[in-house]
Formats: C-alpha cells, structure tokens, sequence
C-alpha cells in the first residue's frame, strides 16, 4: 500500500497517522471484496477514482482504492475543471468502472454524475458525505463496508420474499406496535447482487430491504424512534424517543418530540399539508447500530434494524394522488425494533435477522 502523502495539507494527521494507516489497510480488504463480489471488476476494464482530500475518511478511502485499483487512474477533484473530469470519463468504455470518494457531493454544474454514469453502462461506487463522519466515526464507516456475500444475498433475497408474499405487517418499537394492514409494494434490495438490475453500483455502505404498503391509508399504530434525520441531514438522537401515532398512513400525533423533531414535522406540513409515512425499510448493515452511530443519515440508514420515511417524497413507488416528483421530504426515522412480523413469522428479534424467514421456491 501507498504511504499517506505527506502532500497532503487539507488536514492534518500527523498524531493519527499509525490510526489511518491501519484504517486505510482494513478498508482495502473491505474493497477489495467488494470489487470482486459486487462489481466483479478485473483488469480487462479501466477504472477511474475521482476524489478529494478534504477530510481523513476521504484519505482512508482514497489510499485503499490505491492499494485495490494499482492501474486507476486517480483524479483529485479539486485539482480539475468540471470539464477536465467529463473528458475523463467521457473515454470510459461499457461496463468500465467510477469511484467517487467525497467528502460532500461533487457538484458539475447540471452534470448529475450517478445519472449521466449509468445511462453509459458504467459501474458507480459513490461514497458520499465523508466530512460528516470524523474521528471514531471513521472507523465505524469502514467497518461498514464488510461485504458478507452469504447474510446479504441469502437474507436479503429471503426478507424480500417474505414482504411480498406478506399479508400484512407489524413492527413492535417495545410495547407500541405499528400495524401495515396491507400487502406491500415489490420490495427492492440494496445489497450488492446487481446481476438483475439495469445499473449497477450506488452508495456505499449498503445492506438494506425496503418496500411500503400498497394503501398507505392502512397504517396506523403507534412507533417509538430514537433516530431521527434532522434539517442538516444528520442523524439527531434525543435523549428519549420519541413516538409517533399514526392514523390512516399519516402522524397525527407526537409524543416526547423535540424542538429539533417538531421543526422536522412543521417544515412537511408547510409544504405538503401532512405527514405521511411512506418507506419501510429493513435496514441490514451489522456494524451499524443504536450503539454505533454515524452523523450521516445516508450511511446510518443502513443500520441494522427498521427505518420509516416521513414524507409524500418517494421516488420509487407510485400511488393513485401522488405524482412522482411532487413530494418534497423523505426523511428517515429509525424505530426501536424489538420485533418485526411479516404475516405470522417474526422476522425480526433480539436485535437481529431472523433466519430462515420463508420457505424459498425451488426456483
């Protein structure tokens, strides 16, 4: 591996230096498999990583993808032209591989990049955010980034035949239950088999399940949560959590809120009327928890256990009154999970996965 640069001035990492280091070598083992497994990259296709150096995780990253990818070709993002970076990807072939290692969101004037990626066939790694997680986060992030093949294929594929086979739902946030008195939408997956997808790549970490009623109108309960996605887009955890009550798909009711909550909710409704919710999401990623914890609600979004997304805002499932585009908020909640049922099964319990969840077809 590449020795961390001593040109590199946007921080400092001096005192750090063995830490990032050992960081940096461990990601490299995570990427490496993820190269392999989820992208089955080789060297019969090019790679570019486009990066910057505005924070440690992004150093970390930067030097693993130099240990995985010796003939990438590394552009340092601040060091060239929206038009410089274009060309360079533009003489990407089919099938060829972009990593993009930021610490915000690299903008190109009106050049969405994911976007303009995929619609050539080009395998995407973002990792997005990374200034938003320093210090001990940083090695939570790389630890997220372990790519068990067998839990995230196997139970992936598995939670998702459970959802749509499912009559309804029920998640217990300890002693309040949330009820989907409904079937769901086809659940869509998130942990790295992209072998039946038209793209291939996104966000990274991933390890997640995610699927929504099909009436919206027939969620109602109650739900206790102790994470919450604020305005700045961080994860804000208040002291007690908070519980929602729902009627008819839609918060009507907030008790232990927040000024901080109560801002989330007040901004949804100026603009949308009220509060729906939406997305319910299994989140998968094992080194992710209530215990261990991101500032970034992208990335924690994968933690292990349930997640909801207030909001009219969904981009993937349509509904009768809601036009795609229109909504304006998804914002993530994370519920207490003490236990999750799909029909009659628990698929949820003690803080994990319940495995087997169905019976698979032999298919």
């Amino acid at each position: 591996m590449m020795p961390f640069s001593s040109s590199l001035p946007a921080v400092d990492t001096s005192s750090d230096h063995d830490f990032l280091m050992l960081l940096a070598q461990t990601a490299s083992i995570h990427l490496r498999s993820i190269l392999k497994l989820c992208f089955a990259h080789d060297e019969a296709h090019a790679a570019v990583v486009v990066y910057d150096q505005g924070c440690e995780l992004a150093l970390v990253l930067t030097e693993a993808y130099r240990a995985c990818l010796p003939a990438a070709q590394f552009v340092d993002f601040a060091q060239h032209q929206p038009s410089e970076i274009q060309a360079i990807l533009a003489n990407l072939q089919a099938h060829d591989l972009v990593v993009l290692v930021q610490s915000t969101n690299f903008r190109m004037d009106a050049y969405r990049i994911r976007v303009e990626l995929f619609k050539r066939d080009l395998k995407v790694i973002e990792h997005l955010h990374l200034a938003r997680m320093p210090g001990p986060q940083a090695q939570i992030y790389v630890d997220a980034l372990a790519y068990d093949e067998a839990y995230y294929r196997g139970m992936g594929r598995a939670l998702k035949h459970a959802f749509d086979q499912a009559p309804f739902g029920i998640v217990d946030s300890g002693g309040e239950k949330l009820y989907f008195d409904s079937t769901f939408e086809d659940a869509k997956l998130n942990v790295g088999d992209y072998r039946e997808m038209n793209n291939v790549g996104g966000q990274f970490p991933i390890g997640e399940v995610f699927s929504e009623a099909r009436d919206l109108r027939a969620v109602h309960g109650r739900v206790r949560i102790f994470v919450f996605g604020d305005t700045q887009f961080s994860v804000n955890q208040p002291e007690t959590p908070i519980t929602l009550v729902v009627e008819h798909g839609q918060v009507i009711e907030v008790e232990d809120s927040t000024p901080e909550f109560d801002k989330v909710l007040a901004n949804i409704r100026e603009d949308e009327g009220v509060v729906w919710v939406r997305e319910l999401g299994f989140g998968m990623n094992r080194a992710l928890s209530a215990e261990r914890t991101v500032s970034d609600i992208g990335t924690f979004e994968r933690m292990c256990g349930v997640h909801l997304s207030l909001g009219a805002k969904h981009g993937i499932y349509g509904k009768p009154g809601f036009k795609r585009g229109d909504g304006k908020y998804h914002v993530d909640v994370f519920a207490v999970t003490e236990k999750v049922f799909l029909g009659e099964q628990c698929v949820f319990n003690e803080g994990a996965w319940c495995a087997p969840i169905v019976q698979l077809d032999s298919a």
